[in-house]
């Protein structure tokens, strides 16, 4: 398949679970910038479909799709390839997908622990990796979610914890592996939006939420506009690389 012209004469992002939430908060504001935009999805197609509609009424062919798995390596790959075919210089690859699911140490599952840490820091791994030399041609960036849990660990997610520790130092590591074409940095949420599929009851009542607003000095939920006000920090400091920003109202600097 040869590159696709729409996507040749503007700067163009991939970014990983875009259609909804955080990752398609990014999407609209990279989409502002002037970004084409390659938008992976798993699950949401009819989130996915309604946001290319939507950009692609406000810019023709600036936004296209593709689905895939992330826990399956040969498709993260087939997402990389496709890429490819879209655009050999790429400005922007945002890392956003992720799993936050509970679990419990009694009931360790050797397949729940590949499928998180593959899903959260490996497909970010191999993304990274696949596209460098489209990412390098242009002086790239990328830009991978972590979570204020990489460095304090949430209590029943320990799994969780330890795939975002892992990928917080993905970020510091690639960006000594790939200084000076492409410069990596990460972002990492506080309480921005609540969980949706936590499967502890407990997580998602008012007093649980109380509770945890309580721990952070500004006393509010944040919201996405801080996530995509982080993302063109990064992408106008021209001088910043291997740092993981915290937005997080102060959660990070309280016990």
């Amino acid at each position: 398949m040869q590159q696709s012209d729409d996507l040749a004469q503007a700067p163009t992002a991939l970014i990983t679970g875009s259609a909804r939430r955080i990752g398609k908060a990014i999407a609209e504001y990279l989409h502002k910038r002037g970004y084409n935009l390659l938008l992976h999805f798993q699950q949401s197609d009819t989130a996915m479909l309604t946001l290319c509609e939507q950009l692609n009424a406000t810019r023709q062919h600036s936004a296209h799709s593709f689905r895939a798995d992330l826990s399956n390596t040969g498709e993260v790959e087939a997402l990389a390839d496709w890429a490819k075919t879209k655009t050999t210089s790429l400005g922007c690859l945002i890392n956003n997908a992720s799993v936050f699911v509970a679990d419990q140490l009694q009931t360790h599952n050797q397949h729940f622990w590949q499928d998180t840490l593959q899903v959260n820091t490996h497909a970010a791994y191999q993304l990274s990796v696949a596209l460098q030399d489209q990412l390098a041609s242009c002086s790239g960036n990328i830009i991978n979610l972590v979570d204020v849990y990489a460095e304090r660990p949430l209590k029943g997610h320990t799994v969780y914890s330890t795939s975002k520790a892992a990928n917080a130092m993905l970020v510091k590591s690639l960006a000594l592996e790939m200084a000076p074409r492409v410069r990596v940095n990460g972002i990492a949420p506080g309480a921005i939006l609540w969980p949706e599929n936590s499967t502890s009851n407990e997580q998602n009542g008012d007093s649980y939420q109380d509770e945890l607003l309580h721990r952070v000095p500004l006393r509010r939920l944040g919201n996405v506009d801080a996530i995509t006000c982080g993302i063109g920090f990064i992408l106008d400091c021209d001088y910043l690389s291997g740092q993981i920003i915290n937005i997080d109202g102060g959660r990070s600097i309280t016990i």
